[in-house]
């Protein structure tokens, strides 16, 4: 499977999507790219005057790309038939840095296991400067509808 069909395969549309590109995927780790462009409707009171990306926003996009993206490569023969539903179910995420509008972020996610349907990743968000931004551990389940 390439990059590019399994960003077809995700289940998210804009503005709810929130992986510009993939970079590397293999069975152990990925590699996504993010732009928070500057007209996003987040921006748009928090914080007054000082703009910055919600916490939640910076930790969907390490979901999508660390859960959904590795979770449909790693399922890659059972997505042909039909599309994953994907559910995070547990994140435990440490911030570092504010993300101002218009910054790029790079996700990485590497697989700490992948059994009975259910992943869990270490998983990385780093600025344009290459500083960490964020990291944790997401898990989730990839369902089959």
């Amino acid at each position: 499977m390439t990059k590019e069909e399994i960003l077809q395969y995700l289940p998210y549309a804009p503005p709810f999507l929130f992986v510009d590109e993939l970079e590397y995927i293999d069975e152990e780790k990925v590699t996504g790219i993010f732009t928070f462009h500057a007209d996003m409707p987040c921006y748009k009171g928090h914080f007054k005057g000082h703009p910055v990306t919600p916490g939640v926003l910076l930790t969907e996009v390490m979901a999508q790309t660390g859960l959904a993206c590795l979770g449909i490569y790693l399922l890659k023969d059972e997505v042909h038939k039909q599309l994953p539903t994907v559910a995070m179910t547990a994140a435990h995420i440490d911030f570092y840095l504010p993300v101002p509008p218009g910054e790029t972020v790079k996700a990485q996610a590497t697989k700490v296991y992948f059994r009975f349907n259910k992943l869990k990743c270490r998983v990385s968000l780093y600025n344009t400067a290459g500083a960490l931004v964020c990291d944790g551990i997401i898990e989730g389940m990839i369902i089959k509808k």
